[in-house]
C-alpha cells in the first residue's frame, strides 16, 4: 500500500476548487478565497486511512501547461471539479479534462479520477443524469461526489473517496468494460482460496470461512451472517455453493460483488493480508522477512516449521500412501508462480518403489533448503501462507538460527540437528555412488535408476540415540579451494579408491592444504572395498597417515550387493560432525564406536516399539 496520497484538483475557473480545500482545512466556508491554495499536507493520524495526504490546487490563470503536466504526473488521483449549476463545466469533463489527464495512458495504467460536483447548495436537484453517461464512457472514473464548499456538505467524504481510489484502486482488480475480475486478480484470489481450503476438498467449510474471516478482518462471522453470505452466492451462481460450503466460483463471485458495490477495500484487505502489493504480486517484505544469521551460525526449521510443512504434506497426500506422486506434488506447488523442486530432487532425498517422494524425503528436502538457502525457504513458506495460517508475524518464526559453531566446540556439545559433510576425492572414486547409497540405493539399483543427478543428498542418521540430518555434498574434482569457506563444512569425507594406487595422493594433499589445521574433523573412506586392494603410491600407507595425523583409521565402503548399504559409516560422519572437539585417537577407539552403534540400535528397537503402541492408540 502506498505510503502517502497526492490529490490534484482540476476544473474550470470559478467552480470552487480552492473553496473546497479551504473549507476542508478550516472547517468553515472562507470569507475571502485566494486565486489558488498552497499545497496542503494532512497528517496521517487525522485521515481515515492513516496515511499522509497532500492536496494540490491548480489555477489556469497562474500556472503554465508545463506545470500542469508535471502535477498530473506526480498525482495519485485527480479530482475534476465541476459546477452543478453550469452544464458547460460538466461538458468540459468529457472534452477537456479527462483527455488531458489520461489521453495517452495505456489501459490499466490510467490515473484514477473522482468527479466532484460543487455548489450543490445552489440546486435542488442532482447532476447525476448528466454525469452517468460520462462515467460510463471513461472507466478510470471511480465515483462522483456532489458537495458544497459553502455548507461543508460531503467535503470530508470527497477526500475520503480520493484517498480510497489510491489506496484501494479498482483498476488492478476489475475490468469495468468487461464487468469481470482481471486475470491477475483471479490468480491472486485463487491462491488465497487454495491456501484457505485447509483440507483440500475444493470447498471452504464454515470453519474454514470463519478462520479466513478472522485472519483478514479480526473477527468471525455470526452463524446467520455466514448463511446469508452463502444464500447471496447461491442465488446468483449455482456453482458457488456446494455441500454447504463456498467453492472457488463462489469466492470469486463474492469479491466481484464487493467491487461492483464500491467495497473494493474489502478485497484489498484480503489480498494484502496474504502478501499482495498494488500490482497483485507478493511483496518482498512478505516473502523475505529480515533474518540475521551471524557468521559461524546455521539455519534450521524449528518445531513450528516442521509442524506446518507436515500439515501441508497430509493435505496433499490424497491417497494417504505416505508419499507424494507427481500429480500430488504439482497440486502442492499450485500456489507457486513456478515449480520449486526440479527433477534432481529424486536423487537428493528418499523415494519409494514407485519413485514417489516419501514423507521422510519431503521433510529432508525442506531441511536441506532451510540449511542451504534460508531466504528461499522463507519464500516457499510465504507462498503457502505461513504467517496467515499459523497466526504468526512472519516466516522467521519457523526458523532457528543456531549458535556459533565455536561456542559448540568450547562447550563440547551442540544443539544443532543438521550437519554438512563434503565428500572429496579424485574422479572415479565412487563419490556419486556413495551419495546415492546414503538413500539406501545399492549399485545395481543406481545403474538402472533414471533421472537427473544431484550433488547433494540428505537423510537422517542416529547418533547417541538422536535423529540428526546429514547433508552430503559431492565436491567436483576440478574445484579449487580458493578460500577457507570453500572447504568449510562440519565434517570432511576424504574418499580414495583402494584399487587405484594413485588415488590416496589426492586425499592426502587436500587434507594437508585445507584440513590439517582447520579444526574440521575428517574421516577417510576406502571405497570399492569389494575389489582387491592395491598399495597406494604415497610415502605412508592410508592407515599410517591416519595414525600420524590423529585421524580415525580408513573406513571401508562398498555399495555392491543386493542389500541396502550399511548406514554405520554415515553415522560415523555425523558423530564426527557433532563432536569436532574430540581428537582423532578418541574417535578411532573401538569402545567409542561400539557405544554409538549400540546406542543407535537400542534406540531403533525402542522407537519401533513406541511406534507400534502409537498405532494401536490411533
Amino acid at each position: 500500500m502506498k505510503r502517502d496520497v497526492r490529490i490534484l484538483l482540476l476544473g474550470e475557473p470559478k467552480v470552487g476548487k480552492t473553496s473546497l480545500i479551504m473549507s476542508l482545512v478550516g472547517e468553515e466556508f472562507p470569507e475571502e478565497v485566494p486565486s489558488r491554495a498552497e499545497e496542503i499536507t494532512i497528517p496521517a493520524d487525522v485521515t481515515p486511512e492513516k496515511v499522509p495526504t497532500h492536496i494540490v490546487d491548480y489555477s489556469e490563470a497562474e500556472q503554465s501547461d508545463e506545470i500542469l503536466h508535471e502535477e498530473i504526473v506526480k498525482a495519485n488521483v485527480i479530482c475534476v471539479v465541476y459546477d452543478v449549476t453550469k452544464e458547460a463545466t460538466i461538458e468540459k469533463i468529457r472534452t477537456k479534462w479527462i483527455p488531458l489527464v489520461n489521453g495517452e495512458a495505456e489501459k490499466g495504467k490510467k490515473v484514477p479520477v473522482i468527479l466532484v460536483g460543487n455548489k450543490s447548495d445552489l440546486q435542488s436537484g442532482s447532476s447525476m443524469e448528466s454525469i452517468l453517461p460520462i462515467m460510463n464512457q471513461f472507466s478510470e472514473i471511480e465515483t462522483c461526489v456532489e458537495c458544497s464548499a459553502k455548507n461543508l456538505k460531503n467535503i470530508s467524504e470527497l477526500f475520503y473517496y480520493a484517498q480510497k481510489a489510491v489506496l484501494h484502486p479498482t483498476a488492478p482488480l476489475y475490468d469495468p468494460e468487461e464487468k469481470e475480475l482481471r486475470p491477475l486478480c483471479v490468480r491472486a484470489l485463487s491462491r488465497i482460496f487454495t491456501i484457505s481450503d485447509q483440507d483440500s476438498d475444493g470447498i471452504l467449510s464454515d470453519e474454514e470461512l470463519n478462520f479466513f474471516q478472522k485472519s483478514c478482518f479480526g473477527s468471525p462471522l455470526a452463524p446467520q451472517a455466514l448463511e446469508d453470505v452463502k444464500s447471496v452466492v447461491w442465488k446468483n451462481t449455482g456453482e458457488g455453493v456446494q455441500d454447504n460450503g463456498l467453492t472457488l466460483t463462489g469466492f470469486l463471485f463474492l469479491n466481484t460483488l464487493f467491487i461492483q458495490r464500491g467495497r473494493h477495500e474489502t478485497t484489498w484487505t484480503i489480498l494484502r493480508k496474504f502478501g499482495c502489493d498494488d500490482s497483485l504480486e507478493l511483496t518482498d517484505d512478505y516473502l523475505y522477512p529480515p533474518l540475521r544469521v551471524p557468521q559461524g551460525c546455521t539455519t534450521e526449521l524449528n518445531h513450528f516449521g516442521y509442524q506446518f510443512i507436515q500439515k501441508l504434506f497430509e493435505k496433499y497426500d490424497v491417497d494417504k500412501d505416505m508419499a507424494l506422486s507427481p500429480s500430488e506434488l504439482k497440486n502442492l506447488f499450485s500456489v507457486f508462480p513456478y515449480m520449486p523442486w526440479g527433477a534432481d530432487v529424486y536423487s537428493t532425498v528418499c523415494s519409494n518403489e514407485k519413485g514417489y517422494i516419501t514423507q521422510h524425503g519431503y521433510l529432508c528436502q525442506w531441511t536441506l533448503t532451510a540449511y542451504l538457502d534460508v531466504h528461499r525457504c522463507m519464500e516457499y513458506l510465504g507462498y503457502f501462507g505461513y504467517p496467515v495460517l499459523t497466526e504468526q508475524e512472519s516466516q522467521t518464526e519457523a526458523i532457528t538460527v543456531t549458535r556459533d559453531k565455536k561456542v559448540d566446540q568450547e562447550k563440547g556439545q551442540t544443539q544443532r540437528n543438521v550437519f554438512l559433510c563434503k565428500v572429496i576425492g579424485p574422479r572415479g572414486t565412487g563419490k556419486s555412488a556413495f551419495l546415492r547409497a546414503f538413500l539406501g540405493t545399492n549399485l545395481t539399483k543406481q545403474q538402472t535408476a533414471a533421472g537427473l543427478s544431484s550433488c547433494y543428498t540428505i537423510n537422517t542418521v542416529q547418533v547417541n540415540s538422536q535423529d540428526k540430518y546429514l547433508i552430503l555434498y559431492e565436491v567436483d574434482v576440478d574445484t579449487e579451494f580458493l578460500k577457507a569457506s570453500d572447504a568449510a563444512c562440519d565434517v570432511a569425507c576424504l574418499m580414495y579408491d583402494v584399487s587405484d594406487p594413485k588415488s590416496f595422493n589426492y586425499c592426502a594433499s587436500i587434507f594437508k592444504q585445507h584440513y590439517m589445521d582447520s579444526g574440521i574433523p575428517c574421516v577417510l573412506v576406502a571405497s570399492k572395498a569389494d575389489l582387491p586392494e592395491q598399495k597406494q603410491q604415497h610415502g605412508l600407507s592410508p592407515s599410517e597417515f591416519c595414525y600420524k595425523h590423529r585421524l580415525p583409521p580408513p573406513v571401508p565402503f562398498s555399495c555392491l550387493g543386493q542389500d541396502s548399504p550399511s548406514t554405520l559409516l554415515y553415522s560415523k560422519l555425523a558423530l564426527a560432525a557433532m563432536f569436532p572437539h574430540r581428537n582423532g585417537s578418541e574417535l578411532s577407539t573401538t569402545s567409542f564406536w561400539l557405544r554409538v552403534t549400540l546406542g543407535a540400535a537400542a534406540f531403533t528397537v525402542l522407537g519401533f516399539t513406541f511406534y507400534r503402541a502409537f498405532l494401536k492408540l490411533k
